[in-house]
């Protein structure tokens, strides 16, 4: 049979997991799927509990695995017989799985001046509607430029409009606020069915 002897975790992978001769306790809880395997190989049977650590590593060497520990901080630690390589490979994979159902939030940004006119402000309305329908967030402000600034009021009335259009296809996070020179609200995508 294949024996292999390593001291600690390969340095080539991020994951930091202690194996073998690297792990200093007294003993180890052993947990793992394949205790049938390892009783037809020791000649007794064993089964999920606490175990000498000597014993447990003795086992892996005679599988010809890895002892390696996934709980350092549970007490005591929790460990498995297995092959480091392809624990390593089976993490590396399930964490990409898991990235890769995360979800990823877009906010696309639609700007508008206080004297926006119609045209313009139907052709921007046209695209938050597209955005929203996508998923996407939209950021909707407006920009005060030198002395447009005392028209904050004009500003608001159009976020608002803007939002009362945007009712079916999403909601507002929250009401138009002032910041600096630029009014804003965030609008959220509806959830579909």
């Amino acid at each position: 049979m294949n024996k292999r002897q390593r001291s600690s975790s390969s340095k080539s992978d991020n994951f930091t997991f202690r194996t073998n001769g690297a792990i200093h306790v007294p003993e180890v809880r052993l947990v793992g799927d394949n205790f049938e395997e390892i009783s037809g190989t020791i000649g007794q049977n064993i089964e999920t509990g606490v175990y000498r650590t000597r014993v447990a590593l003795d086992w892996a060497r005679e599988m010809g695995l890895d002892l390696v520990e996934i709980s350092p901080t549970a007490d005591p630690p929790v460990c498995k017989i297995i092959d480091y390589r392809k624990f390593i490979y089976d993490k590396k994979k399930k964490d990409k799985e898991i990235k890769a159902k995360t979800v990823k939030t877009v906010i696309k940004e639609i700007r508008f001046g206080p004297n926006t006119d119609e045209h313009d402000f139907d052709f921007k309305l046209k695209h938050a509607m597209k955005f929203l329908e996508e998923g996407a967030k939209v950021r909707a402000f407006v920009q005060f430029r030198g002395r447009a600034i005392v028209f904050k009021d004009r500003g608001e009335l159009l976020l608002l409009r803007f939002l009362k259009e945007l009712e079916e296809f999403g909601s507002a996070e929250e009401l138009p606020k002032l910041e600096g020179r630029r009014m804003s609200v965030i609008v959220s995508p509806k959830k579909r069915k």
